[in-house]
């Protein structure tokens, strides 16, 4: 399914091999993996970056696919340079993992971030894999070199220790910095293996290749091959049940990260970054989703409050979409009041701080406890004006001699006397009203 999802070619046959080495993390001195015929080749992996951080300024890039096998894990090393010891953890060792290698496609820190997300984002789609790096659920090492326009690629190092996106940016920049400042020093660059260590925000060697390593790869004895079948291919009296078509799963395939971002733009009206913001957190979208259904208010207008007000309330309390306070339904309730001019903007903000105490109320329990309903006697709007009016002569002749900026102090003070209960566009029309008599 994944090979499927990076646009891969499916091996029908696929065949296992040893890969020898001796390390600590590897008690059995091999590694099973795919060095031969790999279950899926030749794909790609379009993904979207922004230029100079600016989300309005996109663009779109694609780095190749070169395989995906499977294999073993290996053991977990744990450095501890306070008594100068390595302790080895091999709970995971053995257990079965599926590699994606990518071609040499990118050239920054920044790039390889932009893919990685993305690919997380399919796995997550897909069911493959939760993907959470922190949980070690997805891993990436990072390989890099530098080298001159049109030169072969230099002599590359393994990053390792990588427990986040962020970090892989800093790291691989970090990297190519390093290299370059070492090689313009008359220096070299050693195939070794090295760290990122987060806190320093630097790498660090672990051990060295001691050049182009003999791993004695062989065929797996113990696995026979790994046989796939297409609609073409499948024999007519074989238990469909028993067998893996690649046609049935392509068939299968959910939307993917890119097709569910052109259907939110298309859908809803909304900028293509804001579908980017929107993807990028497990469950923003449905949410969006699900409160544009139940409001009348414009998705334009919605995702402003989706990604300015909920979403920066969860990341100020490091919630996740899940555990917000405020659901869909008390949101679009709320929304539905502002767009039915019950209330106004300011009040809509100070509702929105109310339901995210979690107290149970609803919208419109807080507007009628609180008193932020919009005033709805236009009689007592006309008086509250008048006395503006009144008492700001200099600010009416400004106005009445063509300064119409001034007309928004008077606004202002409207606002104030009625504590931001008054809607700001029947003011203006008001207030213009009694200056032109």
């Amino acid at each position: 399914m994944t090979g499927l999802a990076l646009n891969c070619s499916i091996n029908k046959k696929s065949l296992f091999d040893r890969k020898h080495y001796f390390y600590a993390d590897l008690p059995a001195g091999y590694q099973i993996t795919q060095q031969r015929v790999p279950i899926a080749v030749n794909g790609s992996l379009s993904y979207s970056l922004c230029i100079d951080n600016k989300m309005s300024q996109m663009v779109t890039k694609t780095v190749r696919i070169k395989q995906i096998q499977l294999e073993q894990d290996s053991g977990k090393s744990l450095h501890d340079d306070t008594r100068s010891q390595t302790l080895v953890d091999l709970n995971r060792a053995g257990v079965g993992l599926m590699e994606v290698v990518m071609e040499p496609d990118m050239c920054c820190g920044e790039e390889a971030a932009a893919a990685v997300r993305e690919l997380q984002l399919i796995l997550q789609t897909l069911g493959s894999s939760q993907a959470v790096m922190a949980e070690g659920q997805l891993r990436v090492d990072a390989n890099v070199s530098v080298h001159h326009p049109g030169e072969p690629y230099g002599v590359r190092t393994e990053v390792k220790n990588i427990n986040s996106i962020r970090f892989l940016a800093k790291a691989i920049d970090y990297e190519i910095q390093r290299q370059i400042e070492e090689l313009e020093n008359g220096g070299t660059i050693l195939n070794e293996t090295r760290a990122f260590d987060s806190k320093l925000g630097c790498t660090v060697p672990m051990r060295d290749k001691e050049g182009k390593q003999d791993y004695r790869f062989m065929p797996e004895p113990n696995l026979p091959p790994l046989i796939l079948y297409d609609a073409k291919s499948l024999p007519a009296n074989m238990n469909h049940q028993q067998v893996i078509n690649i046609d049935w799963i392509h068939e299968r395939l959910p939307d993917l990260p890119s097709v569910k971002r052109k259907k939110l733009v298309e859908q809803y009206g909304i900028l293509p970054e804001h579908s980017f913001t929107l993807l990028n957190e497990d469950g923003l979208a449905e949410f969006f989703e699900s409160v544009v259904k139940q409001t009348q208010m414009k998705p334009k207008k919605v995702i402003g409050w989706i990604l300015n007000d909920l979403l920066s309330y969860l990341k100020q309390h490091s919630l996740s979409v899940q555990e917000s306070p405020v659901s869909s339904f008390l949101l679009a309730d709320l929304l539905n009041l502002l767009e039915k001019k019950e209330i106004s903007s300011p009040a809509a903000k100070q509702v929105f701080m109310e339901l995210w105490k979690g107290e149970g109320k609803t919208p419109l329990e807080i507007v009628k406890e609180q008193k932020l309903g919009l005033l709805q006697d236009q009689k007592e709007l006309e008086q509250i004006c008048q006395a503006v009016i009144d008492g700001q002569e200099n600010e009416v002749m400004a106005i009445k001699a063509g300064n119409q900026k001034v007309l928004n102090k008077l606004i202002g003070l409207v606002q104030k006397k009625t504590k931001g209960r008054s809607n700001p566009a029947l003011v203006k029309q008001l207030l213009e009203k009694k200056l032109s008599e």
